[in-house]
């Protein structure tokens, strides 16, 4: 069985301001599933190796890259995806899912709600209505939308690395290598949402996995060639260079982007990143862009982040990451000159007993480095931090009242974590509550929800559409108390819980609009 108790980021660790583009909260995994009555083999745990030879930066241009492409475009895949949406399809040009989630602008030809349905301010008319004046329509049927990216082949028996955007939600993922016709069904081994990756797996043999190279090692300037299926065309190389390194644009919850100006487009999603040597130091993710065509500003996650997190989840079925317990803000300029520093991270709020608090740091301390690595901001801190295991003793250098001192902490486990499963590819559900979104209490939310101070519980963010729960009662904003009579205290408690409950079904204590109430919800009723 998968487990499928979600929780939302608690925002002790922050990433950058959103440029107003949405993100995605929460970690959905899917464990592999094992053929039933056949014999399990042993297997040693993933651990894909690395070149970190340095590239030689003064050799002259090259003339050609072809070498190189011819190198490594067998490890670069077409990943194909199908869903059955509700109602009208946003998307009838561009399948890439990435153009919905950064492009819905009505102005521009072949994007979403271009058939004259926009309002001037931009937002489409409710009743979807075109300039030809047809009659208002009523909600479409349910249909099949398909979806297009690509994926990077990271072992020679088939696990295939691509964007979570691709696969979320899919019914039916399928893999086809170079320009054969023939597509392979892909399970999908699990997925992060907080880094946008997913872990697939076909059954083939002598594939041609990428080499993977070192992206601590990029430098701004560097050339790189980005590999994809760009608007469905075919296998394209595109080349430019390093433009930025360690940007957060708010649009996932763990960023850390290297930024390029190598053609990315619609379809090119989940594609390769490579360097002058053919090694793999990224994976191709989105673009910014006012008219919807590719501007020259694209984002790839770099591979030291992508590879880590593609062996825990084949390796375990789950993305555990370190937890400091802190809130995080950057230095002003106001505030560096009362500080007495221009880099590092302030801490605004500690978690009582978390880490950062068992430890000593206190809000008003400024985070200078961890371990060796010097800080930037608040952004670096969270990504540094969550690339470390829980339990890891990490060394944090800061200032208090302009005096350097270090503290040593033992990480936590950030609460977010846990194994989930879109039951896409005949995968039991584990546990209860699947499609449950939760976190912690904050004080914002505790006086949000105007929630009296003696009552303990989780507060549910957002509940998945179709889940049992939601169709049997449960509503964002409940705070659950108890699960099957046992109480629950913080979002790691529950996520535990609703693992060893057998299911189907579960009794829930809520608190809701002022009382507690009992709800018993049945996961065998789909």
């Amino acid at each position: 069985m998968n487990k499928r108790l979600l929780s939302s980021p608690s925002f002790l660790l922050t990433a950058a301001m959103a440029l107003a583009l949405a993100g995605t909260a929460g970690v959905a995994l899917r464990a592999a599933d094992e053929k039933a009555g056949a014999a399990t083999e042993k297997k040693p745990p993933l651990k894909l190796t690395v070149d970190r030879k340095p590239i030689n930066r003064e050799a002259p241009d090259r003339v050609s890259y072809a070498p190189i492409v011819k190198k490594t475009a067998a490890s670069v895949v077409y990943v194909y995806s199908s869903k059955t949406v509700k109602g009208r399809d946003l998307s009838p040009f561009l399948n890439d899912p990435a153009l919905r989630r950064f492009f819905e602008n009505p102005g521009n030809p072949g994007l979403p709600g271009n058939d004259g349905s926009a309002r001037k301010d931009g937002t489409p008319r409710k009743d979807g209505n075109s300039r030809k004046g047809r009659a208002p329509e009523t909600r479409l049927p349910d249909r099949t939308q398909e979806g297009l990216g690509s994926g990077v082949v990271i072992t020679a028996d088939g696990y295939i690395l691509t964007n979570n955007h691709i696969v979320d939600g899919a019914d039916e993922v399928k893999v086809s290598i170079g320009d054969s016709n023939k597509r392979y069904d892909a399970k999908v081994v699990g997925r992060d949402a907080g880094a946008d990756l997913a872990v697939l797996k076909i059954e083939a043999a002598g594939m041609s996995p990428a080499t993977f190279g070192d992206s601590e090692q990029l430098q701004v300037g560097d050339v790189v060639l980005a590999i994809g299926n760009p608007f469905g065309v075919g296998q394209s190389v595109s080349r430019g260079i390093v433009s930025a390194l360690g940007r957060g644009v708010g649009i996932e919850d763990f960023e850390d982007f290297v930024q390029t100006d190598a053609a990315i487009n619609p379809g090119n999603s989940g594609g390769a990143l490579l360097d002058t040597q053919g090694r793999l130091v990224g994976i191709n993710t989105a673009i910014l862009s006012r008219s919807g065509g590719f501007a020259g500003v694209g984002f790839a996650i770099p591979i030291n982040l992508a590879r880590n997190i593609a062996e825990q989840i084949v390796n375990t079925g789950k993305v555990e990451r370190g937890f400091l317990g802190v809130r995080l803000q950057d230095l002003t300029d106001e505030l560096t000159s009362q500080f007495h520093t221009e880099k590092g991270a302030l801490i605004s709020e500690v978690e009582a007993d978390s880490p950062a608090d068992k430890a000593g740091l206190q809000a008003g301390d400024v985070i200078t480095k961890v371990n060796e690595t010097e800080i930037r901001d608040g952004r670096h801190v969270t990504n540094t931090v969550t690339q470390l295991a829980p339990e890891t003793s990490v060394t944090i250098g800061y200032l208090r009242d302009g005096k350097v001192a270090t503290a040593n902490v033992k990480l936590g486990r950030r609460p977010t974590q846990t194994v989930a499963s879109d039951d896409r590819s005949g995968a039991k559900d584990e546990g209860v509550l699947n499609g449950v979104h939760i976190d912690d209490i904050s004080a914002e939310v505790r006086q949000q929800i105007q929630l009296p101070a003696r009552i303990k519980g989780v507060v549910i963010t957002s509940l998945d559409e179709d889940c049992p729960s939601a169709k049997q009662g449960l509503r964002e904003g409940d705070v659950i108390l108890e699960l099957d009579r046992r109480p629950v205290a913080n979002s790691e408690q529950a996520v535990k819980l609703s693992e060893e409950i057998k299911g189907p079904k579960v009794m829930l204590l809520i608190w809701r609009e002022g009382r507690t109430r009992y709800l018993v919800i049945d996961e065998s009723k789909k």
